[in-house]
């Protein structure tokens, strides 16, 4: 059965059934242009299966209303589009028209669901090999409908950033990124890459950087100099429409409108976002974050953490392939951090990338794939397990229930201990090229002496360990 969904649209022309007179319309599906529909033609869209919004315009005034759907691999979803009735056509109606379509855009065209050429369930067979037959171009009326080979990238159900993954293309590639202000630098030369689908933890002490580079991958900022692509776009004057149309950015402080409710709120940055009719979406964000029966509480009366939750539900409305986050668990209780970490892990299961900025070390190393850890400049990039191993020798701990008479002689027998030091009465910790090789060979040189060992263990930097070695390298770099 075919992977793709097919959107068919029908334009009936109100001159005469066979006329092919009048501007092109462009079919816009998920805000981006797709194709266009000539008068009194038939256009197929192949689609990845998902929730989807179709329009078409004229003009960027001149257009339908918007229409939301859910498409399932192979079947064949119908739209009927023509221009409003204006019979009987009187010069002052249509100027009346034209005008108050300056206002409200969605006068001029109208679009409907046509059962006609829609199948359900039940039907999906026959129309994915309708649909694997077609080619891509828009059809005269006496032509069989084709179909766009390219599927359009679905925004709900099956989020881009899946798909984006699938064909192992990165969310985020920067490339000796720099940014100053006057004579400050706030970050130098920076590289990197995010995968889609990638949960990437940016680090660093206050001052670092952190924040400018979300403004500035987020077209908040331009970059004094450096290239950068963020979600398949250069990031570029010219791209930071499209760019933002991709991200979404979440502070530290939401901003809120508190004399505003929770679903008020959301409805205005919908309308930012250029969502009309965005009453489903508010719903799956608010049900998202837990708030479903907060959404007629005034902002105003939320807790900080609740607040914080409310700025999470915001950064889904756009349905984003990334999302950063700027120190999102900030000042919220463990519970409702967990929250929000359980919504970080299940946006990732979607194929969202999560840009994450966040001082807590410890909620870091629970939810990143990878950390980049910054001081202005960027100090590492890796996961943390990789760099453990990059900064810290692997090692042994031993206690045992008495100190050991001679434990310089005791271990200079073990081959594989490389060095070795007391940590306290009956505690030794030994470096060593390979644990899984040293411990039997520790615990037998233990035993033969007549030790009584109460524990041997692998000694767990944790990614903190990491992040204070690489920062404290710098305070030392900089002393006097």
């Amino acid at each position: 059965m075919s992977e793709t969904a097919n959107l068919r649209l029908s334009r009936k022309s109100w001159l005469s059934s066979n006329s092919t007179r009048g501007r092109t319309w462009t079919v816009l599906v998920d805000g981006s242009a797709v194709g266009s529909l000539a008068n009194g033609s038939i256009v197929d869209i192949a689609l990845i299966p998902g929730r989807h919004v179709v329009r078409v315009q004229s003009t960027p005034f001149l257009r339908s209303p918007e229409a939301t759907f859910d498409a399932l691999a192979g079947q064949v979803i119908g739209f009927l589009c023509r221009p409003r009735s204006l019979s009987p056509v009187i010069v002052t109606r249509w100027l009346f028209w034209l005008l108050i379509s300056l206002i409200n855009h969605d006068l001029w065209i109208s679009l409907e669901p046509d059962a006609a050429t829609s199948t359900d369930v039940a039907d999906r067979r026959v129309a994915a090999g309708s649909v694997a037959q077609a080619r891509a171009a828009v059809i005269s009326p006496s032509s069989e409908p084709r179909t766009s080979t390219t599927p359009v990238r679905a925004t709900a159900n099956n989020p881009p950033a899946a798909r984006d993954r699938a064909t192992g293309q990165s969310a985020l590639v920067v490339s000796n990124l720099t940014k100053h202000f006057g004579g400050r630098t706030a970050f130098s030369d920076v590289s990197f890459e995010v995968g889609y689908g990638e949960v990437f933890g940016f680090l660093g002490p206050n001052g670092a950087g952190k924040t400018t580079m979300v403004r500035t991958l987020g077209t908040l900022i331009e970059p004094s100099s450096g290239t950068a692509t963020v979600a398949g776009i250069p990031l570029s004057r010219e791209n930071e429409v499209e760019i933002r149309r991709r991200v979404s950015i979440m502070p530290e402080s939401p901003g809120l409108y508190l004399r505003l409710t929770v679903t008020e709120n959301l409805e205005y940055f919908a309308g930012l976002y250029g969502l009309r009719k965005a009453t489903t979406r508010i719903n799956d964000a608010l049900n998202a974050v837990n708030l479903g029966d907060r959404a007629s509480d005034l902002c105003g009366g939320l807790s900080k953490g609740l607040r914080q939750r409310v700025g999470l539900a915001r950064t889904l409305l756009s349905d984003p392939a990334i999302m950063f986050l700027d120190e999102p668990t900030a000042g919220l209780d463990p519970v409702a951090s967990l929250e929000v970490h359980n919504l970080i892990i299940g946006l990732r299961q979607k194929g969202v990338t999560i840009f994450l900025t966040t001082h807590r070390l410890d909620e870091a190393e629970k939810l990143c794939d990878r950390v980049a850890i910054m001081n202005t400049t960027l100090r590492t990039v890796g996961r943390t397990e990789e760099l453990r191993e990059q900064i810290f020798k692997r090692s042994l701990i031993v206690k045992t229930l008495a100190p050991l008479n001679d434990p310089g002689q005791l271990f200079s027998r073990v081959p594989s201990i490389e060095e070795w030091r007391s940590d306290d009465a009956g505690s030794y910790v030994l470096t060593v090229s390979d644990p899984k090789v040293a411990a039997p060979e520790v615990t037998r040189s233990l035993v033969g002496a007549g030790a009584d060992v109460l524990s041997i263990s692998e000694s767990r930097h944790s990614l903190e360990d990491v992040y204070f070695e690489l920062v404290n390298q710098d305070v030392e770099a900089r002393r006097p």
